[in-house]
């Protein structure tokens, strides 16, 4: 096997398919859908493989992990406590300064479009917060 086809079958991305495959119950159904869900809120959004096997994306910074318990699936969103969460879909690390969390049990419906607004509000955080290169002074 020559190194691209090894670096393709060990990207993030198939990683996550594995993972979502070697669930096998309703958790990698969930985690396939949250996935499909952040992937379209914008087609920059990259996918990453971190910590021993959790799934992690980012859009102009880290917006969220997705890992899976015995019983949840846990959407970690990294600045969580800055986004405003109207429709309350954060149940989960609400005494954290920074991070907020969704804990997605077993028959849990997906509010797809609060979740979407969700991811959506932390790429603009993301944004706001990058800096601009800085100009270089010629001399």
């Amino acid at each position: 096997m020559d190194q691209d086809t090894s670096q393709v079958q060990d990207s993030p991305s198939k990683k996550i398919d594995q993972r979502i495959k070697e669930l096998n119950d309703w958790r990698g159904v969930t985690l396939g859908r949250v996935r499909t869900l952040i992937l379209e809120v914008d087609a920059e959004i990259l996918e990453e493989w971190k910590w021993r096997g959790v799934p992690v994306w980012y859009r102009d910074g880290m917006l969220c992990t997705g890992e899976s318990y015995k019983n949840i699936v846990k959407v970690t969103f990294a600045k969580g406590a800055s986004l405003k969460d109207p429709s309350h879909l954060f149940n989960s690390s609400l005494e954290g300064g920074t991070r907020r969390a969704i804990d997605f049990h077993e028959g849990d419906t997906i509010n797809e479009d609060a979740f979407k607004a969700l991811i959506q509000e932390a790429i603009d955080l993301n944004r706001s917060k990058k800096q601009p290169p800085k100009s270089q002074k010629t001399q």
